[in-house]
């Protein structure tokens, strides 16, 4: 998922859901081979699972360990459980921006010959960028996650194409008294990140070196941070943008309040439940902010294999099934997330289930990734900190604390709690 990105609501206590996946890992020994995987709360996964159960026609049985929603509760179960080289966990469903810090750990295995071959094979790029490390395959894509500019065809019959033209569509439509917002992500928190990553991608800026150990922040970064301000600070920014996260801009949309909206696509399903408003909710590829395309930054999941795994070649097996292009077709049509696999957008049934679908492919085909890193837990915590409230960005001494404080985070040892 995304912001990728990340949507997802917390569900229930992180202790107690330990408790219960604990339970159900070590419950199943005796009964022949168990492959444990531990994914969010992803309310079809089952009937994937049971798929897969189904192929693999007794040789292992995959048990389904349900983390919470919420993007830092599932790392911080697994990553306590790791370091503890706990044998119990098999496969684990990885936010996208994981893969650096748990293979710099050594906590999990790399893809290598047909099982790598396999992965590759039909899979779309940049989610499969997501998935290296220096070189190396250690995920498999699951799904993935890209934001359009959503918009109101009945205020805006022809949509942006640039930065600056939706603040200025946005701003004309407010000062004739229409509901001319535009909202979006711009809380302290992940979302704001990956709003400060499109804009710098998309400048052609650079926040740190391709090794992931030097802060970079460059003056096309400076350009995105003024980018940034300028929505922050406009006539037609939602009044709440510094509190907003993805939800309550989806709802400030869906009231009637806003003409402009940059989301993931899950919007699309909510809307479709109000008849009135659906009918001029449209979407748009995301505004560029130097003239080309823009590069929006990616969300999903990757499935990895623990290296403390006691079955590694049933854990592998079990990914591909649970990753293959019938299972993320499930989970596209019944759960909304994007596949990673390209043949899967040619179904027929996601015709009207993603009528976005083209232009989502079109997305990830120039998408980027957010910095490769195994400190990007303390690179995320600098930037929204640093950027939080989005109004208060003084581009250069921004970007200049941005780069010294980055480059303590990067420069800290070992694997962040």
């Amino acid at each position: 998922m995304g912001a990728t990105r990340r949507y997802r609501l917390a569900v229930g206590a992180g202790a107690a859901l330990l408790a219960a996946t604990t339970l159900t890992a070590c419950g199943s020994g005796g009964q022949g081979i168990t492959v444990n995987v531990y994914k969010y709360n992803q309310e079809n996964f089952q009937a994937i699972v049971d798929g897969c159960n189904a192929k693999a026609g007794g040789r292992y049985k995959i048990v389904y360990n349900k983390l919470p929603r919420e993007a830092d509760g599932q790392r911080e179960q697994m990553v306590r459980r790791l370091a503890a080289e706990d044998d119990s966990m098999d496969v684990l469903a990885l936010d996208v921006t994981w893969t650096a810090e748990l293979a710099k750990a050594g906590w999990i295995k790399e893809f290598t010959g047909s099982v790598k071959s396999q992965v590759e094979s039909g899979t779309l790029k940049t989610p499969l960028d997501t998935a290296t490390y220096e070189g190396k395959l250690y995920g498999a894509p699951d799904n993935t996650n890209v934001q359009l500019l959503w918009y109101r065809s009945d205020l805006v019959p022809t949509p942006p194409k640039t930065w600056d033209e939706m603040i200025s569509m946005a701003e004309a439509l407010v000062a004739q008294g229409q509901p001319g917002l535009i909202v979006g992500q711009g809380k302290q928190y992940e979302g704001l990140v990956v709003l400060f990553n499109t804009l710098v991608n998309s400048n052609g800026g650079t926040i740190l070196d391709e090794n992931g150990t030097k802060a970079i922040v460059d003056d096309k970064a400076v350009q995105a941070l003024a980018a940034l301000k300028k929505l922050a600070t406009s006539k037609a920014i939602d009044p709440s943008f510094s509190n907003s996260t993805e939800d309550p801009a989806r709802l400030l949309m869906e009231s009637g309040k806003a003409a402009f909206q940059l989301n993931w696509p899950y919007v699309y399903a909510s809307a479709q439940k109000k008849p009135d408003f659906a009918k001029n909710f449209k979407w748009a590829p995301y505004p560029t902010v130097s003239g080309e395309a823009a590069k929006v930054t990616v969300g999903g999941i990757n499935y990895a294999v623990s290296n403390y795994t006691t079955h590694p070649d049933e854990s592998f097996d079990a990914v591909l099934c649970l990753r293959g292009a019938e299972s993320q077709k499930l989970a596209a049509l019944k759960d909304g997330v994007p596949p990673t696999i390209k043949s899967v957008y040619d179904e027929p049934e996601m015709v009207e289930a993603y009528p976005m679908k083209d232009d989502i492919i079109k997305t990830l085909e120039t998408a980027s990734v957010r910095p490769r890193t195994p400190a990007y837990q303390n690179v995320s915590t600098v930037i929204s900190t640093i950027l939080s409230p989005p109004a208060n960005i003084d581009p250069q001494a921004t970007a200049d604390r941005l780069r010294e404080e980055l480059q303590n985070a990067l420069d800290s040892k070992g694997v962040l709690p």
